[in-house]
């Protein structure tokens, strides 16, 4: 029982890991942009097969690098293109907007690569178990919690102690005073938007190492991530970080003692959240901590 345990944590870690790692993209283009980005999923299967692509050439770990930096560009074009066209205008248009962009990446990765699902080559030395005791911890589960760890641990890194980061944090209060002081926004928008694409370009290759590739993979984890900013609290992403990595455990502990009960469990989560601190565990109206 205790293994049975110790393995269904472990999964709800890994699961809580990609859940915050787009949770907290999802959190960086809300706070400034105040876009709600549906297609965030979508990014995330681009990020996923750009992987599959590039494979062959670079190997593993040259697509680990460069896949998430092409994804970024894509969404950095897609802001300058499309999103920025509805910034200050009723959140419905952003809403009709990127769930279109979200049915247009599904069916265009469905007419290249095909509806089937696909395997992205992982190094064989990571997919051996750690011990024979614990055959479901492998070298790969490891490195993905690892690698979700230092790139949100540089993200706070470069959100704190950077002029950029900085003014993405004084964005999220105010704007307005940001933008008089002589900041470009539009330029500071952009590149947040490709930052919280970045996390999704890269959720999708770690994604599709460890449950191969498919146009629906990022609807799975779109809509958890979403109640992880809830759980953790909009406008804070430690918030958003804890949400995720709380969800995915509570999903994994469910599944021991009432299987069919694994998902609704986040749901049932995010409701209490929202009535007794409906401002999230960690979350204060505009800020970004």
């Amino acid at each position: 029982m205790l293994e049975l345990i110790f393995f269904n944590v472990t999964n709800g870690l890994i699961i809580g890991a990609f859940y915050a790692l787009m949770a907290i993209g999802l959190s960086l283009i809300l706070n400034l942009s105040g876009v709600i980005n549906f297609a965030h999923g979508g990014f995330l299967v681009i990020g996923g097969y750009l992987a599959y692509v590039l494979t062959p050439y670079l190997g593993f770990w040259g697509a680990l690098l460069v896949a998430p930096f092409l994804t970024a560009l894509i969404g950095f074009a897609v802001e300058r293109l499309l999103i920025r066209r509805i910034y200050g205008r009723d959140p419905l248009y952003g809403l009709l907007l990127t769930f279109g962009l979200a049915f247009i990446i599904e069916d265009g990765t469905r007419q290249i690569w095909g509806a089937n699902g696909l395997p992205v080559s992982v190094p064989p030395a990571l997919m051996s178990a750690l011990s024979s005791e614990f055959f479901f911890i492998t070298g790969y589960r490891m490195f993905m919690v690892a690698t979700v760890a230092v790139v949100v641990a540089l993200l706070f890194v470069l959100l704190r102690y950077t002029r950029f980061g900085v003014r993405i944090r004084a964005g999220t209060l105010d704007l307005e005073t940001v933008a008089a002081l002589g900041v470009n926004v539009r330029a500071l928008r952009s590149l947040n938007f490709a930052v919280g694409i970045f996390l999704a370009g890269l959720a999708g290759v770690l994604a599709g190492g460890q449950l191969g590739l498919e146009p629906t993979m990022g609807d799975g984890l779109l809509m958890p991530s979403f109640i992880a900013i809830i759980v953790g609290g909009v406008g804070s992403l430690t918030g958003t970080l804890i949400g995720g990595l709380l969800i995915g455990v509570a999903s994994g502990l469910t599944a021991v003692v009432f299987p069919s009960a694994s998902e609704a469990v986040i749901y049932i989560m995010m409701a209490l959240v929202l009535l007794l601190r409906p401002r999230g565990l960690l979350g204060e109206e505009g800020m970004l901590t």
